[in-house]
């Protein structure tokens, strides 16, 4: 029903302009994850093979995080409710998300997923959910209801998990980290989320006409209209756990830049909530270093 997971609304120039001079030639390659476009961006001499270690990463974490490979870990545990010795990294993952969610005052909430579905299934159907239909689904969301330890990472009985608003930038973390611990210091990776090594200034355009520079940073954008269910432009991807309705935003944009891409995808989205930009200052000031780079208006 939906041609992409997730609007993109930045785009980085195709090479760096500052710090990199007439280094090794740039190298770049292209993939899918999570439904997205994923682009490396790599300077370093054996850039081709790095490369290609870290697509094998995304393939694995694909496994971990994706909604629609029917064993993945994240799929095993909304269809059992339960899962016991959990990947370090759904783990970690969640993690991140409750501390969001609280920081958020719940308006980051991956347990919205049974609401997702429901709204996706009635407009298959060209109909809309009903108000008890809503009221129904709205008792399975709740972050109450997620248990979280080593041992197992369990669910309440009908709930649901999406990670749609945190794991393209979880992915682009740890394939950072893992270009790093080959010894890569030039990169920037791109998978729908953008995150920056430490070497290297990557001038990024914004969707709102403006840019910044990236290094060892990492930028997210959300755009509540960006995409829409059935694509009609009006009813928006992400939803409001508060009203469990789709979200009608003052935002047409926000971009918000973090040290670590999960946590500057998790904000931008639960910004998109936010009626000022106070308020989305007050939600960055709860993690160091995070800043909202651009609000634009709806």
């Amino acid at each position: 029903m939906l041609t992409r997971r997730r609007f993109i609304a930045i785009s980085a120039a195709l090479a760096p302009t500052m710090a990199l001079g007439r280094s090794p030639d740039l190298h770049v390659e292209t993939g899918i994850a999570l439904g997205a476009t994923v682009t490396l961006r790599l300077q370093h001499p054996e850039a081709p093979r790095l490369a290609a270690l870290a697509m094998d990463e995304i393939r694995r974490l694909e496994q971990v995080f994706s909604l629609y490979r029917p064993e993945s870990s994240l799929v095993r545990l909304n269809r059992e409710a339960r899962l016991e010795a959990p990947p370090f990294e759904l783990l970690d993952c969640l993690t991140l998300a409750a501390s969001v969610h609280r920081a958020s005052g719940g308006s980051f909430d991956p347990t919205v997923q049974p609401l997702w579905l429901a709204e996706a299934g009635a407009l298959t159907r060209g109909t809309s959910l009903t108000e008890a239909e809503r009221a129904q689904v709205r008792v399975l969301i709740g972050w109450e209801g997620v248990t979280l330890a080593p041992e197992a990472i369990t669910l309440r009985p009908g709930m649901a998990l999406t990670l749609n608003g945190i794991a393209q930038g979880f992915i682009a973390d740890r394939v950072a980290a893992l270009l790093e611990s080959h010894g890569l210091t030039r990169a920037l990776i791109d998978t729908g989320e953008m995150r920056a090594l430490p070497e290297g200034d990557w001038p990024v355009k914004l969707a709102s006409g403006g840019g910044i520079s990236l290094r060892d940073r990492a930028l997210a954008t959300s755009a509540p209209l960006g995409m829409t269910f059935g694509g009609d432009g009006v009813t928006s991807h992400i939803l409001d756990p508060r009203t469990g309705r789709p979200l009608r935003s003052a935002w047409q944009s926000v971009s918000i830049s973090a040290p670590s891409a999960a946590l500057a995808d998790a904000l931008s989205t639960s910004a998109c909530l936010m009626d000022s930009r106070v308020a989305m200052d007050g939600l960055c000031a709860s993690f160091p270093e995070a800043r909202v780079e651009v609000a634009v208006a709806a």
